[in-house]
């Protein structure tokens, strides 16, 4: 019995980490309240020619390590809490402003005061079911991106989300494990899942519009006319492959 009641007993307590985590810094925000994704099998408009820029300024001197540990030079602004089952990427912070925006391995995304390196807020970018019996993975793989008033995120705890940037607060959630960096052409992102599909999703509600099956995980690419994927190339309007 006693067994049994530690094992429910730390069960309660990573619940509770995705609410009121009491050790990370910051203001936390629930981030899910539907995990059904429907697919709305519409075409989308006309789009410009060019992808919009979400990676922030243009100088950005700050790194990340896979200990989720960010460096201003050989100076440590902030020290996260290191995982044992990560996967290997590239993550490194994205300025804008005063401002740096992250995700880490333990599945948040953070906004940290380059000024004073307070935490600003941290948001949960995974469903909270995964600490529970769910994926054990929850990286935040994909390069955050940060578009004016808003913030972009995708992780492997099945959520690509929309954040509000000066708060933290999302706007909407979709119910994908995002494994690669995604791109932005006017008022849709595309973003490619881990169950091997490409998604279209219109930026200002989180309406998915298409979603076209894909051969590689691997970033999307736009010309004006198509997305490509790889050698595939996928016509952006209605998701077919041509």
């Amino acid at each position: 019995m006693k067994k049994i009641y530690f094992i429910l007993f730390g069960v309660l307590i990573l619940a509770s980490c995705s609410k009121h985590d009491p050790i990370l810094p910051g203001t936390r925000y629930d981030i899910f309240d539907n995990t059904d994704i429907n697919v709305l099998n519409q075409e989308l408009p006309d789009l410009s020619e060019n992808i919009k820029n979400i990676s922030g300024d243009e100088k950005c001197d700050y790194r990340q390590d896979a200990d989720n540990v960010i460096w201003n030079g050989d100076k440590k602004i902030y020290v996260g809490f290191a995982t044992n089952s990560i996967v290997k990427n590239e993550q490194s912070p994205v300025c804008a402003g005063s401002f740096l925006y992250t995700g880490l391995t333990t599945g948040e995304v953070i906004k940290i005061n380059k000024v004073n390196g307070r935490v600003v807020w941290t948001t949960d970018v995974f469903r909270a079911n995964n600490l529970t019996g769910g994926a054990s993975v929850v990286d935040v793989v994909a390069h955050v991106g940060v578009d004016g008033k808003y913030v972009y995120a995708g992780g492997l705890g099945d959520a690509f989300c929309k954040l509000n940037a000066n708060s933290g607060n999302k706007i909407w959630c979709v119910n994908i494990s995002v494994p690669v960096d995604f791109i932005v052409v006017d008022d849709f992102a595309f973003v490619v899942g881990t169950d091997n599909n490409l998604y279209a999703i219109n930026t200002k509600n989180g309406d998915v519009y298409w979603k076209s099956e894909i051969k590689k995980q691997i970033k999307p690419e736009y010309n004006g006319k198509y997305i490509k994927v790889g050698r595939q190339k996928i016509n952006y309007k209605n998701g077919l492959i041509d």
